[in-house]
């Protein structure tokens, strides 16, 4: 697999696009998508040409789908994908079963990590998680990964569900915490960077110790129910807050009891 085209124009896409041109040996033969401003900039970004017509689609040893959960079953079913070619998509809360079973050669590159409009990330350093359509397939997969990056392993469909799971977990949703933070601190003028040593150190320590369960402090643990009917009062106005402060309270508090 030594020449790639990259399906796609989101953030994931041009990620793996600048990660892809970084890598000897390989080339981006060319950037497919539908939307023509971002296909353009990311074209001009790379210097690798774009296409918005499936009609043009470049041939190619592999080709990369780095596109919505969504819009993977449709674009696999319909793009011309020369014979013998290798189809892969890079989601990881669907299947292989996504890709039509006509591809021979199908499977899935999935990069564990968040990825945002014009933010670099080091590739090297993101896990890559592969699974084939048979085990030569996947071992060819192994190799293309280990050039993108340090560290990589297999995973089959049931565990790189779970994989995406955690991460929903770890990310999206201490992310949405960190917004609600912000939001509490709006109430009495603060800035958000008000938390940011907090958060670092609160991610330094969870990193640290491999288990982020020892490292819990705060009210609920402590079983600390004054600040938090205090905290609760706080929130009376907002209900859906509360709720939210109510269910992590309760699920720290009987959680910590298990591993004290």
């Amino acid at each position: 697999m030594k020449n790639i085209v990259l399906i796609g124009s989101g953030n994931l896409a041009e990620a793996l696009a600048e990660a892809i041109c970084r890598c000897e040996g390989i080339e981006l033969r060319q950037i497919f998508g539908r939307n023509a401003a971002r296909v353009a900039e990311l074209s001009a970004r790379t210097g690798i040409p774009g296409c918005t017509d499936p009609a043009h689609l470049a041939a190619a040893d592999l080709y990369l789908l780095a596109v919505s959960d969504a819009a993977i079953p449709q674009l696999a079913a319909s793009l011309p994908f020369g014979e013998g070619a290798a189809v892969v998509h890079t989601a990881g809360g669907i299947g292989l079963e996504a890709l039509p079973e006509r591809i021979a050669r199908r499977g899935v590159l999935y990069p564990l990590q968040t990825f945002t409009q014009g933010r670099q990330v080091d590739f090297s350093r993101i896990p890559l998680f592969v699974e084939g359509s048979d085990d030569s397939f996947a071992g060819e997969l192994e190799q293309l990964a280990r050039r993108l990056s340090r560290t990589v392993a297999r995973a089959d469909s049931t565990r790189r569900a779970q994989l995406h799971l955690a991460a929903v977990f770890a990310c999206n949703f201490v992310n949405h915490l960190y917004a609600v933070g912000a939001e509490v601190l709006r109430g009495a003028d603060l800035p958000f960077e008000t938390l940011a040593p907090l958060i670092e150190e609160t991610a330094a320590k969870a990193i640290a110790s491999g288990d982020p369960a020892r490292m819990q402090t705060g009210p609920a643990v402590r079983g600390d129910l004054t600040t938090q009917q205090h905290h609760r009062r706080l929130l009376a106005a907002r209900p859906d807050l509360e709720r939210i402060y109510e269910t992590l309270s309760e699920h720290i508090w009987q959680t910590s009891r298990k591993t004290s």
